[in-house]
């Protein structure tokens, strides 16, 4: 029996990767789609030659991706940001779908994506939980997190998201994240839910 594949999403600065480190330390291997994306960007080397055949030598800074470069490129530029995505998305879900074969005894796989709904992912997968958070608190949390951000910016990112409104239609169980309340304790009851669900 493959395993259940789980999504794990919500906007810039909801909490996903605290929510994934949690599942994580509970014992569940969980698949980060960011660091791995991040990841294929610096070492593969046909994703970096055909980026640079796009963009240039200065999308790189020595062997990294130069994420200020890539953020000023793509800031007011779509078609930059679709090219980026039309490289590194098809290598990203080889690269799931590698990882899920390498573990496929276990019962559960969680993925964690920012762009799952967007991207279309989601389809692939079992379930979906979605991080939902009041649009103040995420801003905060990112400029503490991404000082080289702006507000002005981190706020167009947002309004590129999809919204809370439009996810919470789409997926299958939400996580407020909005410390009102001990995420600990609510994430665990949810994630004893998802397994009444998938056995059932």
């Amino acid at each position: 029996m493959k395993p259940y594949l789980i999504g794990i999403t919500g906007g810039i600065g909801s909490g996903k990767s605290t929510v994934s480190q949690i599942i994580s330390h509970l014992g569940y291997k969980v698949y980060n789609s960011d660091i791995r994306a991040n990841e294929i960007i610096n070492n593969n080397i046909s994703v970096k030659e055909k980026l640079i055949e796009s963009f240039g030598p200065d999308i790189y800074e020595g062997s990294t991706l130069n994420k200020e470069y890539v953020s000023k490129l793509i800031f007011n530029n779509e078609s930059a940001k679709i090219k980026i995505n039309s490289v590194v998305h098809p290598e990203v879900i080889l690269d799931f779908k590698n990882w899920v074969k390498r573990n496929n005894k276990e019962k559960n796989l969680f993925k964690e994506s920012a762009l799952l709904f967007e991207s279309g992912s989601y389809k692939e997968l079992d379930k979906v939980i979605y991080i939902d958070c009041d649009k103040k608190i995420r801003v905060e949390r990112v400029i503490k997190r991404d000082p080289h951000r702006t507000k002005n910016e981190i706020e167009k990112i947002i309004k590129n998201q999809i919204t809370s409104e439009q996810a919470i239609k789409v997926t299958d169980y939400v996580l407020v994240n909005d410390q009102k309340e001990l995420l600990l304790p609510n994430l665990v009851k949810l994630l004893e839910g998802i397994s009444i669900d998938l056995n059932n």
